[in-house]
């Protein structure tokens, strides 16, 4: 049987080789650099190998991992309308890797069961939910910016702020998700340990299975590795923490129903709302489904929103100009006060647009990928067979020259990205986020000066999301 799997793979392997090497010249990475592109991207990550093909192969470029695995680029701006016009299903090769740590949440589930699951979510981010957030948000920014004042005092002072922010982060999702006060900023607890081992392990493994070593694609020879014992460990331990937070509310709701208390909180939290969701729908939303998607709400919501609150501080600390407009324009809105309305963070227009343009500078998700389920053909005519597995970099598309004349060079104005990437499937916390985004950087900016250290510039990893190599170290100077 695995003979007869191998030879499948190979035929297949063949079928794709010859669809991707019958692609012109100018778009196509020549099959005896397909391995060295391939270790080049995947074993270290490094953003500045993607940008050396962007600008050598301007709309696409294929590249094999191991011997069956063909993928196929994408960062031009029509290929991308077609690929997202479509709804071919994620890549199983890809998003499978991500089912230990996730389970069957949205980020992996297609179909009827994906669409299901966003029905009975969605309600956990309508306006009036998020509105409550405001408030909780805000105590979480402010508890971080007490910490700075006491490393700066009144000195220009270098901080590593990512760490700041990934606690921060957390430290939000836990209240505003699950009404969870870890204090997670003032004392590290194993829980928050082992969370950031296990973002940490999860990225390794996730890159480790796509480097040449094919033999890690399969699942039984993984399980049996070093690597995934470890990452059983680590999965086991996060699912007792998630499941110990269900249990405990539901105990606490069949308690108030039980004492007659049935009328709804003032404030309900997103468990509130997907067990309001599972209680009206039965078996047909289980608890693993439950478990599933509170995982990937702490996993893929507090790297994303970390990563994306330091990029934006980095990108005004490089341009002051635009750093300086928009505490100008958030002290008019706020007038020095620590807390924020609703209202108010409609009103900060040009801080939107600097957000929205950090977003293209560094996207969160720097790719997604799809598995064709029958032939695309892109506007120039160029042709792809289903099964190809078709990835769409975010990255290269926002810094692709022949679409932007400067793409590194911070421009509010043009306020254009993918950062919550998928036409048919958005990113259902991405307001959520966006308020995150402006709670945190007005509170920032209304406190403190930040500017680069330039010994130690911000250097991208290109992971499952992106990622600083070295952390992210700014000047930061405490405002009179």
């Amino acid at each position: 049987m695995p003979r007869n799997a191998c030879l499948c793979d190979l035929i297949q392997a063949l079928d794709q080789l010859a669809s991707v090497r019958g692609l012109s010249p100018d778009c196509r990475v020549p099959l005896t650099s397909f391995t060295l592109f391939s270790l080049q991207l995947l074993q270290d990550g490094k953003i500045e190998k993607l940008e050396e093909l962007v600008e050598k192969y301007p709309c696409a470029f294929p590249y094999w991992v191991g011997p069956f695995q063909a993928f196929f680029y994408i960062y031009d701006p029509d290929y991308a309308k077609t690929f997202l016009g479509r709804t071919d299903p994620k890549s199983k090769y890809l998003y499978k890797f991500l089912i230990p740590c996730l389970g069957n949440g949205l980020v992996n589930l297609e179909g009827s069961k994906w669409f299901q699951h966003r029905c009975l979510l969605t309600p956990g981010f309508n306006v009036n939910i998020l509105k409550s957030y405001i408030k909780v948000m805000a105590h979480s920014v402010n508890t971080m910016l007490g910490k700075w004042e006491k490393i700066c005092g009144t000195q220009d002072t270098v901080v590593e702020v990512f760490e700041h922010i990934n606690l921060m982060t957390l430290d939000v999702l836990m209240k505003c998700a699950f009404s969870q006060e870890t204090n997670c900023q003032i004392s590290r607890s194993s829980f928050i340990d082992i969370l950031s081992l296990l973002s940490l392990l999860a990225t390794m493994i996730f890159m480790l299975k796509q480097r040449l070593n094919f033999l890690h694609h399969h699942d039984i020879i993984f399980k049996f590795s070093p690597q995934g014992h470890r990452l059983q460990e680590l999965v086991k331990i996060l699912h007792q923490y998630t499941e110990k937070v269900i249990q405990d509310r539901k105990k606490l709701l069949k308690d108030e129903k039980k004492h007659g208390n049935t009328q709804k909180r003032k404030d309900q939290d997103y468990l509130d709302i997907i067990l309001s969701a599972q209680a009206e729908n039965g078996n047909s939303f289980s608890d693993t489904d439950l478990r599933s998607e509170v995982n990937t709400f702490i996993l893929a919501g507090h790297d994303t929103m970390a990563g994306s609150i330091s990029w934006l501080l980095y990108h005004l600390a490089l341009n002051p100009e635009h750093q300086e407009r928009c505490r100008q324009e958030i002290r008019g809105i706020l007038r020095d006060r620590s807390s924020i309305t609703w209202d108010q963070l409609g009103e900060m227009s040009y801080t939107t647009m600097c957000i929205k343009e950090s977003l293209r500078l560094a996207p969160p998700i720097p790719s997604i990928s799809r598995e064709l389920s029958k032939p695309i053909t892109f506007p120039d005519g160029r042709s792809l067979p289903a099964g190809i597995t078709v990835v769409l970099s975010i990255w290269g598309l926002h810094h692709n020259s022949a679409i932007w004349e400067n793409p590194k060079k911070q421009l509010p104005f043009l306020q254009v990205s993918l950062s919550f990437p998928g036409v048919c499937r958005n990113c259902i916390g991405q307001h959520f986020a966006m308020v995150k985004l402006k709670v945190a950087i007005a509170l920032i900016l209304l406190h403190f000066k930040v500017s680069p250290d330039p010994t130690r510039p911000l250097v991208f990893l290109h992971q499952i999301v992106l990622k600083p190599k070295n952390g992210v170290h700014l000047h930061l100077k405490k405002l009179p």
